[in-house]
């Protein structure tokens, strides 16, 4: 059976079985209509807005009036940098943080933000669907009292800048590099031989505009959604870090469900991250194409320069942290296995 994906289109019954789309019990939609403003940071055209459409309308064919998803993109309600303690305080329903936003309040997160610690999409997707991934959520829910619903797709981030073409770790020396607000990320970008500047996610458009910083590193997704590639003209195939950016719900809106609410809803949240992660699967190379065929240089550099250039930091940053940071660490490099 073949799969059709598009971004505005339906995951075809090779992905989503007959069986998971069978609509809640009646107690489940005799509920009064809860509305969910579901938040990101970014364009509707983006990821976000391939899982937040998804999402709605799995909600819609599951749960009934039940949950009324509203989708605010574009920073509308919060944002990012703001976005996870505004759910701990139930301001916000729903939003998606990447991992690097969501350490500053659940320093554990930290472990996904190392560079390359994944070894390829193989080995993401044994952690995303496996022990690891669930043990981060329930820890997350413990500590912080924040629902992580689904991991959804990882967007790989591919570095660009204004200056010049990038091959070799020994091409990074010297540029500005925009990094966000995040230890792990600084000292990658150190070690690289940039010189990295910490800023807001919503400085940063304008930061680059104005050659207050020469580039930054992305998913190519919101690259192309950004439209950075209209003053950004080199992009490098880094993968340097695999970046997750969960749906993350807030305790005030998840406790105004029903148990069985709340199981149908995750549910929903589930199958429509899978969705996600097959539609940017098959789309990284075609945004890359169309950055290429939209001015930018697109090079693939010498990874193995990179990684030499920062797997002693993997092992100096965990020791650092402590024991349960290496335990971690020990299990997902496990999974390689």
């Amino acid at each position: 059976m073949t799969t059709s994906i598009s971004r505005r289109g339906v995951i075809s019954r090779g992905v989503l079985t007959a069986a998971a789309c069978i609509a809640a019990p009646a107690t489940v939609l005799a509920q009064s209509p809860r509305v969910l403003n579901l938040g990101f940071s970014t364009p509707v055209e983006s990821d976000y807005g391939v899982f937040s459409t998804k999402l709605a309308q799995l909600v819609k064919e599951r749960m009934g009036d039940a949950i009324d998803v509203k989708v605010r993109c574009c920073a509308t309600i919060a944002t990012e940098d703001d976005a996870f303690k505004a759910l701990q305080l139930g301001t916000v329903d729903a939003y998606f943080i990447s991992q690097n936003n969501i350490s500053p309040h659940f320093p554990l997160m930290d472990i996904l933000v190392l560079p390359y610690v994944f070894q390829g999409a193989a080995h993401v997707r044994k952690v995303r669907d496996g022990a690891v991934a669930a043990e981060l959520a329930d820890r997350l829910l413990k500590a912080t009292g924040v629902h992580l619903l689904s991991w959804g797709a990882v967007s790989y981030r591919d570095f660009f800048n204004s200056k010049r073409p990038i091959n070799d770790v020994k091409d990074m020396v010297g540029l500005k590099v925009r990094v966000p607000k995040n230890d792990v990320m600084i000292q990658t970008f150190r070690n690289f031989g940039a010189e990295p500047i910490p800023l807001a996610w919503s400085e940063t458009p304008a930061a680059l505009q104005t050659g207050t910083v020469d580039g930054s590193d992305n998913g190519t997704s919101v690259i192309k959604a950004m439209k950075f590639y209209e003053f950004s003209k080199h992009l490098a195939v880094l993968e340097h870090f695999a970046g997750f950016s969960p749906l993350l719900a807030s305790p005030r809106f998840m406790g105004r469900l029903s148990p069985a609410q709340q199981k149908t809803f995750m549910q929903c949240a589930k199958d429509a991250g899978q969705h996600q992660i097959a539609v940017v699967e098959a789309e990284a190379e075609d945004i890359r194409k169309f950055l290429g065929e939209n001015g930018m240089r697109v090079t693939r550099p010498n990874q193995k320069s990179f990684i030499n250039a920062v797997l002693p930091m993997q092992d100096k940053f965990v020791a650092e942290r402590g024991a349960e940071f290496k335990t971690m660490l020990d299990k997902i490099r496990a999974a390689v296995a």
